[in-house]
């Protein structure tokens, strides 16, 4: 008589098809994407561009401005360039910043999800050897109960069937139980054998589904470590940008204090620009008013002139009636200059005095705030941009004045344009490196007059262009051709 098996072992603790259901779930879940917000990472892209342009802005007005600082010497114009430069350069590192806190935010938001699935990884895989081991162990009892089948048969005699062990019975009743103890060992031998299939199959599932598993384990754990390299990259980064801001608010206060200490300096050099200017306004007038005496006596010598022509044709005349002749014709009057050609005030006299094409303004005419003294003062000409030694042109017709040193403007052409709409006209050319002209010297529009510099109170090579009317700056902006 063969002896009952062992049923198998049953989890207890939760259902095969919930279990079955739990693994289907976390399987799906791992194998879900991250997620990502399309929106967020255009606009991340979006503040780094804009972060970009600003810098490009800032560099750019930086630029500008230095060559525009005028009224103050060297040191002082590179205080203030430094200032500016340092306040243009803080708003693009916050938002440098602000990116690079982003993305760090996504990527430690990015390194927990990861994490939690590597951890349901585990868990699967834990839970996946577990049900290996219940089958490898339910596996060796089946085998292990065939085993004892196949002993028992070989006791009963290796070369006995059962039809010959049942008809040595003696009586019915030991016919009866032998027959029922053979049909009980068959139903238990094929039942074992059933089951022994499906262990194998299970073990097969069971396999395959952990190396599944472990080869997400390995694509998340590689995936985790990216994402800790680019969380460690963005921390770094802010930390940089953090380090940046806090040089830069340091380096703003540090030259805020050191152009605190120079405003005595900055006021000595305001005062000794406006002397400068006031002289160059005297001088100014003093030719105007030369200009205006010699033309006065020009038309005092030729109302006299005309005033003598006049009592001599009135002599001839009397001459000739007296003897009875005709009177000779007048004489045909003085040749005059002709005058200069006409052009409105409200039109382009000057062409482009530099080499710049198009020109670019850097500085307009008017009133603006001194960046050390707080109060406005007039710049009375426009900057324009130029480069170092490059060439500079004269902008209309013109009798050089001087070509000199002027304290504040540096190297200063100054070019007499003459009467133009019955006002006096001229212009200057400041800070230049040198001058190719001399004082007395007739120019034409476009002829050379000098090279661009930085000599005097100026902060970079560019051209200070002062256009004067009746001796008083007025804006060259439109006398200017574009």
């Amino acid at each position: 008589m063969l002896p009952p098996t062992a049923a198998p072992s049953v989890d207890r603790r939760r259902p095969p098809h919930a279990r079955r259901g739990v693994a289907v779930l976390v399987a799906a879940a791992l194998l879900l994407p991250l997620p990502a917000s399309v929106g967020a990472a255009d606009d991340l892209d979006d503040r780094r561009r804009s972060a970009q342009e600003q810098a490009e802005g800032a560099r750019q007005r930086t630029d500008d401005l230095r060559a525009s600082v005028e009224g103050l010497s060297a040191d002082l114009a590179q205080a203030v360039a430094e200032l500016a430069e340092t306040e243009s350069r803080l708003p693009v590192a916050q938002e440098q910043l602000r990116a690079a806190q982003a993305t760090l935010d996504g990527a430690e938001r990015r390194a927990e999800i990861l994490a939690a699935r590597l951890v349901d990884a585990r868990d699967q895989q834990a839970t996946l050897r577990d049900g290996l081991a219940r089958t490898s162990a339910r596996d060796d009892e089946v085998r292990a109960a065939i085993g004892q089948l196949a002993r028992q048969a070989q006791r009963g005699g290796a070369g006995a069937s059962g039809l010959a062990v049942v008809l040595d019975a003696e009586d019915l009743d030991e016919f009866s139980a032998r027959m029922q103890a053979l049909e009980t060992a068959q139903r238990s031998q094929d039942r074992l054998l059933e089951e022994l299939t499906a262990l194998a199959a299970a073990t097969r599932n069971h396999e395959a589904r952990l190396a599944a598993v472990a080869d997400r384990i390995g694509e998340l754990r590689a995936e985790a470590d990216a994402e800790v390299v680019r969380a460690d990259q963005a921390r770094a980064d802010a930390a940089a940008r953090e380090a940046e801001i806090t040089r830069l608010l340091a380096a703003q206060e540090a030259t805020r204090q050191r152009l605190g200490d120079m405003k005595a300096q900055a006021e000595a050099e305001a005062a000794a620009a406006d002397r400068e200017r006031a002289a160059i306004e005297a001088e100014l007038a003093g030719i105007i008013a030369e200009q205006q005496r010699v033309a006065a006596e020009q038309e005092r010598a030729r109302v006299e002139q005309e005033r003598i022509r006049a009592e001599q044709e009135r002599a001839r005349a009397e001459e000739a009636a007296k003897a009875g002749q005709q009177p000779p014709p007048p004489a045909p009057p003085p040749a005059q200059p002709a005058p200069p050609p006409a052009s409105g005030s409200s039109g382009p006299v000057f062409s482009n005095p530099t080499s710049i094409t198009p020109m670019y303004v850097t500085s307009s005419y008017g009133m603006r705030l001194h960046p050390i003294l707080g109060y406005t003062r007039l710049h009375a000409g426009i900057d324009l941009r130029t480069y170092c030694n490059t060439p500079l042109y004269a902008p209309r017709d013109a009798v050089v004045r001087w070509a000199q040193w002027r304290n504040g403007f540096g190297n200063q052409v100054m070019l007499d344009h003459g009467s133009v709409d019955g006002q006096s006209l001229m212009s200057s050319l400041n800070h230049l490196t040198r001058d190719t002209v001399s004082a007395g010297q007739r120019v034409q529009r476009g002829d050379l007059v000098g090279y661009a510099g930085n000599t005097g109170l100026s902060g970079a090579c560019h051209l200070h262009f002062e256009v004067y009317r009746n001796g008083s700056t007025v804006n060259p902006a439109p006398l200017l051709e574009r």
